[in-house]
């Protein structure tokens, strides 16, 4: 499966707004341009791993979270990418998905 960057771009741009750090703080505290750390942010430059990993260090986030929105800290990570996804449905679609997770969750309850 390939790295999604623009996705990996979005949560290292929310985790950073929720820490309260414009991209000017946050660059300077990696020492890279501004410019660079934008790049990231809209997926336009791939990250390495040394760089993601300083990131989610001063940031507070995990990398599984950054790199697939897995979360061990939560039973609800994949809210805001199942609402991502929503959002772009159709009507039809969207009662698709519900009718489909609605067979899965109820399978679960009669284990």
């Amino acid at each position: 499966m390939a790295l999604d960057y623009k996705l990996i771009g979005e949560r290292l741009k929310k985790a950073r707004i929720q820490k309260g750090y414009t991209q000017e703080k946050l660059s300077e505290m990696i020492n890279v341009s501004i410019a660079y750390l934008s790049r990231i942010e809209t997926g336009a430059t791939h990250i390495n791993l040394k760089r993601l990993n300083e990131l989610c260090g001063i940031l507070g986030v995990s990398e599984a979270f950054i790199l697939n929105g897995a979360s061990d800290n939560s039973d609800t990570y994949l809210n805001n990418e199942l609402s991502s996804i929503l959002k772009d449905c159709t009507p039809e679609k969207k009662e698709l998905i519900y009718q489909i997770a609605t067979i899965i969750s109820e399978k679960d309850e009669n284990k």
